[in-house]
């Protein structure tokens, strides 16, 4: 499912921009302060997408423990 809305480029400061109200923000799963990847394609049809960030090491290590742990004798069979 998409969304489409109707934004209207405004003056701030000595740039443009889009406000983005707290509904589109909501949708999206973004804050204020996160970073976007902005990519304009031929046409001049922009796509923003949200940059995630990765988890912490010590997270991906416990599920991968976990995940090795659950399926030790699925994993042995396979080796």
């Amino acid at each position: 499912m998409f969304y489409v809305m109707i934004k209207t480029i405004t003056k701030i400061g000595n740039s443009q921009g889009i406000m983005l109200d707290a509904a589109l923000m909501d949708l999206a799963h973004l804050k204020v302060g996160d970073q976007v990847n902005l990519t304009v394609h031929e046409g001049g049809a922009i796509y923003l997408a949200p940059i995630r960030g990765q988890p912490p090491s010590e997270e991906v290590t416990a599920v991968i423990r976990k995940t090795v742990k659950d399926y030790r004798k699925t994993l042995s069979r396979l080796a």
